[in-house]
């Protein structure tokens, strides 16, 4: 439906024209490869290869490709992860009609253009500490509703150790519970639920 969608929205556009789809990453690729389309529109939840891996993976063979992340994720982690990646756009799918056109011509322009939504939780966050890998790691266990118990036997950790993470997890997320980090972290794109 997405991919009708844009064809959709493409198909008036005089400077523009649709050359290729894909089903997934793996295809992305190949298609790329074949098509050397000047910018490709990237969805980052897909069937085996995901969107993040394909991106790296094309800007890693192409340095100069043109990527627009197409996405339902407005967080702020999951956005700077493509940026990071090599994406030099970043378009929420329910914004399509109202800013796919522009963002293809800022980005084949050579400029950036991510949805301003995107843009001020970027901005609200980018001072903010990250959590790193192990509290991550830990959170994603709490989210499928693992104990402080649990989650240290899973990790080969103590239990105060899990505690200690926990309490910098609630104070870098700015809550006080396991269940409002869960839900800060899944809608800021640190973790998927």
């Amino acid at each position: 439906m997405l991919r009708a969608g844009v064809a959709a929205v493409l198909e008036n556009q005089a400077d523009m024209i649709m050359v290729g789809e894909a089903r997934n990453g793996s295809e992305a690729i190949e298609r790329f490869r074949e098509l050397r389309p000047d910018v490709t529109l990237m969805d980052l939840q897909m069937p085996g290869m995901n969107g993040l891996d394909a991106i790296i993976a094309l800007r890693a063979e192409h340095p100069g490709t043109r990527i627009i992340v197409l996405t339902t994720y407005t967080g702020d982690v999951q956005a700077v992860r493509a940026l990071k990646a090599g994406a030099a756009g970043y378009l929420l799918k329910s914004s399509l009609r109202t800013e796919l056109i522009d963002a293809i011509h800022d980005v084949h322009r050579g400029q950036r253009h991510v949805h301003r939504d995107v843009a001020g939780e970027i901005a609200l966050h980018v001072v903010d500490e990250a959590l790193t890998e192990r509290e991550i790691a830990v959170l994603r266990l709490v989210s499928v509703g693992r104990a402080n118990k649990q989650v240290a036997l899973e990790l080969g950790l103590s239990e105060e150790t899990i505690k200690g993470h926990l309490k910098s997890i609630f104070s870098k997320l700015d809550v006080t519970d396991r269940t409002h980090a869960v839900t800060v972290a899944a809608r800021r794109g640190i973790i998927e639920l």
